[in-house]
């Protein structure tokens, strides 16, 4: 006989998961609308909650408030937070035959509840469609993403519900099961069936939570390292790359090269279509530039319509090359607003070159682009 009351943990981990779903519910509403996902989390624990607490109430309400209600609540919130999860991955959720197929298996519940009363057959629904709601929200994680220690809580949670519940069914056939009316009673598999599924709840709650905070945290710190209109680097962030690169190339004897654009007449574009023809102009040549570089090399935005590109590994006649393929690509002519770019280029000549030095010889050659009729490529 154990001392541990099912019903009580029941009850106890349900509102725990009401509280988080609280949390979750917060953080719906206060971080970027970029992050999807929690929304539907919260109300997969408010579902839950709802079906917890009936279930609490055996005993005490008509069995179909207690067995078909309860599981259909519980059912419609492990999907529910399978729904978030894709939302959060950016999968299309299929929201009608999911719902179709949880319905279809409540009125089977119900038949075994009400027109053929079966403990076992009903326990053979309830495990068997919980064990599919929580195998495939498992999967989606493992096939979605990186593997972050959050992410893997709720992998880990996930298959261990799977586990539980494939284990119930097996053990239903060589272990006496209890009635309805013993649902709770204290035997060491009951416990543990019981115990498991609501531990897993509380535990997948939390998981969800970390697993959103890592998706902020991630975009924050994309958020300080890109420009926020065009999605190049940060002046400040190339800067950073510029060192680290200059003293690489010092060690190493190697060559590396910085490209100053700058695009020609950008203030006639404002003046003639309007600022928000002008920034579809700079995103349109962000998106273009780095379609042509490499993926080693990066593109920042230096100020205003003036960009800077850092381009590690490459000779002077290299950088003139790729600066010639920008050039060439903006100077067609094009219906609508466009410009054309000029370049200045300059790579690390001395061991006692700094990030200030590079950039003001790069800025020295654009400078002569620009006086020598723009819509040119100039070294220093």
């Amino acid at each position: 006989m154990s001392l541990i009351d099912p019903r009580t943990v029941i009850l106890l981990s349900s509102v725990m998961s009401c509280l988080m779903a609280m949390v979750l519910y917060s953080l719906k509403r206060n971080y970027p609308p970029s992050i999807k996902g929690p929304g539907e989390w919260a109300g997969a624990l408010v579902l839950l909650f709802a079906g917890a607490l009936l279930v609490g109430a055996m005993g005490k309400l008509p069995a179909i408030f207690v067995i078909v209600f309860s599981s259909y609540l519980l059912w419609c919130g492990l999907y529910l937070a399978y729904v978030g999860t894709q939302r959060f991955c950016g999968v299309a959720p299929r929201v009608a035959p999911w719902l179709v197929f949880i319905t279809a298996v409540m009125l089977l519940q119900a038949w075994f509840t009400l027109g053929d009363p079966s403990y076992h057959k009903r326990m053979i629904v309830t495990t068997l469609i919980t064990a599919c709601l929580s195998g495939v929200h498992a999967w989606l994680l493992i096939r979605q993403g990186t593997l972050t220690f959050a992410r893997v809580l709720a992998i880990s949670v996930l298959l261990a519900l799977f586990a539980a519940q494939i284990m119930r069914l097996v053990t239903s056939f060589t272990s006496p099961l209890p009635t309805s009316a013993e649902f709770f009673d204290t035997s060491v598999f009951q416990l543990i069936y019981i115990t498991a599924f609501a531990f897993s709840c509380l535990l997948l709650s939390i998981s969800l939570v970390l697993m959103a905070t890592d998706r902020l945290r991630i975009e924050l710190e994309h958020f300080a390292s890109h420009d926020s209109l065009t999605n190049a680097l940060t002046r400040r962030h190339l800067d950073e790359a510029c060192r680290a690169e200059l003293e690489r190339c010092r060690r190493h004897g190697r060559s590396m090269a910085l490209l100053m654009m700058d695009l020609d007449h950008f203030k006639l574009v404002n003046d003639t279509y309007g600022h928000q023809a002008g920034d579809r102009v700079l995103i349109d040549f962000v998106t273009r530039v780095n379609a042509l570089l490499r993926g080693a090399d990066q593109l920042g935005r230096f100020g205003g319509e003036e960009f800077m590109a850092l381009l590690p590994e490459t000779s002077l006649d290299e950088a003139i090359h790729v600066a010639e393929r920008i050039r060439e690509l903006f100077a067609l002519d094009v219906d609508g607003p466009h410009c054309s770019v000029s370049i200045g280029i300059t790579t690390n000549q001395k061991d006692n070159d700094t990030v200030d030095t590079l950039l003001a010889r790069a800025d020295a050659a654009l400078y002569r682009a620009k006086a020598n009729g723009r819509n040119r490529v100039e070294a220093a």
